[in-house]
């Protein structure tokens, strides 16, 4: 049996920061461009993602930034370490992908690194990816979800025509966390406080009055939560697996090696699990 090509790494992204911009206390905005964007396109999806790579303390690569070349000649440990971030907004005419960060002091690797950033500065991604977008002849829409999903929920909100009927909740940690989001639809802003992240979400969409119809539903954040709400939707309402985009952005106690290398596994277990609850 012949053997399978190698599988090639898609070539990354060079581009350079623009600006940065404090949205909040924890969010902070780092504007990219230039012309190492030029092959950068993204569709319509709401939940398009990029993965910066970052180079490991102490490690500097070679130019042309070759990242196949990295992988077959430099031990793991040298490899460039991946972040995944939502696309905020990206305009193709002026070239400029904007980016948001959650921030909470020196923790994290992504966080750090866009608070101290400054223009001119080299940032190398792969991507986009992304699956989701609002469907337009949904009856309805509920879209929930943390801080780490608020790009994402901002961007689908934006997209949906005056009318829309949306139920739309988002927890922040407290009221200087909420965005101005150029939207129709009524946002509800659920502060945290010291509660642990989602419980606030959770609560609010039992509590919701689900309106007659199909729904299509964007549930993403911290893994804890978004197990409960899928199961609240898929077993409790029956809504079809087909009609949910319902992911785990992070998880609790892991850092996102961590959690990108269990992700599967767990996702797999939660699915099986609820489709069976949900027959």
């Amino acid at each position: 049996m012949a053997e399978r090509p190698a599988r090639r790494t898609p070539k990354p992204h060079i581009a350079q920061v623009v600006r940065t911009e404090q949205l909040t206390p924890h969010m902070r905005r780092v504007v990219v461009g230039g012309e190492g964007l030029a092959e950068f396109t993204a569709g319509d999806c709401t939940d398009h993602y990029v993965k910066l790579l970052f180079a490991p303390a102490g490690v500097t690569y070679p130019e042309p930034f070759d990242i196949q070349r990295i992988r077959e000649e430099l031990p793991r440990e040298q490899w460039p370490v991946t972040r995944t971030y939502t696309v905020r907004w990206w305009d193709p005419k002026a070239r400029e992908l904007a980016l948001d960060f959650v921030i909470h002091g020196d923790e994290g690797l992504a966080g750090p690194w866009a608070r101290s950033v400054r223009p001119g500065e080299t940032v190398r991604m792969l991507g986009p990816g992304g699956a989701y977008a609002p469907d337009p002849t949904a009856d309805w829409h509920l879209i929930a979800g943390d801080e780490s999903a608020l790009p994402a929920i901002a961007a689908a909100l934006e997209s949906l025509p005056e009318g829309a009927d949306v139920r739309a909740f988002v927890e922040v940690e407290g009221p200087d966390e909420e965005q101005q989001i150029d939207t129709h639809a009524e946002v509800v802003w659920l502060h945290r406080g010291e509660r642990p992240v989602g419980q606030a979400l959770v609560e609010a969409v039992r509590a919701l009055d689900f309106p007659a119809g199909d729904v299509q539903a964007f549930v993403h954040g911290e893994a804890g939560f978004v197990k409960e709400l899928r199961r609240v939707l898929r077993v409790e309402h029956q809504v079809p697996r087909e009609r949910l985009s319902v992911s785990g952005y992070w998880r609790l106690g892991h850092n996102e090696d961590g959690w990108q290398a269990s992700k599967p596994e767990w996702n797999a277990q939660v699915e099986a699990e609820q489709e069976q609850k949900a027959a």
